[in-house]
This record gives C-alpha cells, structure tokens and sequence, in this order.
C-alpha cells in the first residue's frame, strides 16, 4: 500500500518536466539560461558598466581613472617639460639653445646690414666725388654760390642715402623678427636649432599681434643704452615657474619649446 508523498519527503517530489509544459503551467525557461533579476554573464547589458576593452567613443584625452590628467600649461615638475593643449607634453627650449639661435639670426642680420652699410657708402661716395672744390671760384662771383650751392646738395643726398639704406635695414630686420615668428613660429636660427615659439593657451604660433608685442619690447629696451634688451633677453632666468618665460613671451603668451 503506497502514500502520496509529503511535502518534506524529499523522494517524493516530483521530477523536473522537460519538453512541452502541462497545460495551465507558465513556460518554463531551458536549463543553463539566467533568469529575469539574476545576475547575467558574458555580453552586458545596455546600461550596466563595462570593463575590459573600450568601448566606442572612448576618449583618449578624456581624465583617466587613478592618474590625474595635468592642464595644459602645468610644468611636470621641473623638469624641463610642459603640458600644452593639442601638443601634450613639450620640452621647454633651454637658454643654451635659444641663444646659439639668437647668435645666428644675429650673423643673418649682420650680413644683411653690411651689404646695407656697403650700398650707402657707395652712394655716398659717388655723390662726393661729383661735388666740385669751389676753391678756384672768387667768392663775389655767380659761379662761386652756385658752386657752394652743389656742395649743400650734394652732402644733403649722401645723409639722405645712409639714412635710407638705414631705414631699409630696420625694416627688415622688423620683418625677419615679426613675420617669421608670427606665420611660421621660428626665425632662422630657431630652425636650425628645431625650436618653435607658439602660445601657450593653444599650442599655435603667436599671429601678428602677439608676434609684433613679443619684437617690440626688446627694440623699446634698445633705447635704455641697449641694457634693456639685454635684461628681456635674460629675464627667463628669473622665471620661477619652470617655463623660461621672458618679459615678452609673459607679455605675448608666448612659450619657445624643442620641436
């Protein structure tokens, strides 16, 4: 004589149904399968974090987990190094090498000024040796003014030639300085030299306003007996925070860093 099972009689329960559920019974989902609010493996889901590989979108120069991303502009340290937007981590140019580049772009503009110099005291010349000694003219006489007259003349056009050729220089050498470190961020010795001065802001080269300020103060300290050129010239020495900033590059945002 057999018993229906009771509820803790654990050889009474029934086994599993597999195949097609009874009727009146909800779907059962296959084995291995998580169910609705379990914990699922593999794929995720939209919404859940994910970890491993990055997914698409990720942003490099998003902030990272665990390492702290410097700003642009930060000094790492001391050490000769700077973060720049859109450039990343710059090295800093050092003064050795900034001024093997101002010695160069001193010898470009010394050639220019000889052949300057050498142009006018050929003119002048020229115009003196058609100047006539007026020594043999009596002084009462027409001939006698007319030729003091030539002489005038001929000293105003040498005085107006040297200042020409000097004006001539000074352009160029505005040129040279502005345009070159305005539209391509180097002069010739910074070239040679593989500096390159940009803002600091944006890591582009300065432009014509920022370029002009960056020239201007030094020729401004020219007329302090040249001693305030020379103390522009030096002042990123006195740069405390690591970027060799002079008086001017701090007056145009200007950095000058090693390509």
């Amino acid at each position: 004589m057999s018993y229906p099972p009771g509820p803790s009689d654990p050889y009474g329960q029934q086994p599993p149904q597999y195949g097609y559920p009874q009727q009146g019974q909800p779907p059962q989902p296959p084995q291995g399968y998580p169910q609705q609010g379990q914990p699922q493996y593999g794929y995720p889901q939209q919404g859940q974090p994910q970890y491993g590989y990055p997914q698409q979108g990720y942003d490099p120069n998003a902030a990272s987990y665990g390492y702290p991303q410097q700003p642009p502009g930060t000094v790492q340290a001391n050490s000769g190094y700077v973060n720049i937007a859109y450039l990343g981590t710059v090295q800093v140019a050092t003064m050795g090498q900034r001024f093997l580049a101002r010695l160069l772009d001193g010898l470009v503009t010394s050639v220019v000024m000889g052949i300057a110099m050498f142009a006018g005291l050929a003119s002048v010349l020229g115009i003196a040796h058609k100047v006539k000694d007026c020594s043999g003219y009596d002084p009462t006489t027409d001939a006698y003014s007319q030729c003091v007259h030539d002489q005038a003349a001929a000293g105003g056009s040498a005085v107006a030639a040297m200042l020409g050729f000097m004006a001539v220089f000074a352009i160029f050498a505005l040129l040279y300085e502005w345009l070159m470190i305005s539209f391509l961020g180097a002069t010739l010795g910074k070239m040679a030299l593989g500096l390159k001065v940009v803002k600091e802001a944006n890591g582009q080269v300065p432009g014509l306003g920022s370029g002009f300020v960056r020239y201007i103060i030094p020729v401004v300290g020219i007329f302090l007996c040249y001693v305030g050129a020379l103390l522009v010239y030096i002042s990123p020495f006195f740069d405390s925070s690591g970027k060799l900033q002079g008086w001017h590059d701090r007056a145009a945002g200007t950095l000058v860093i090693k390509k």
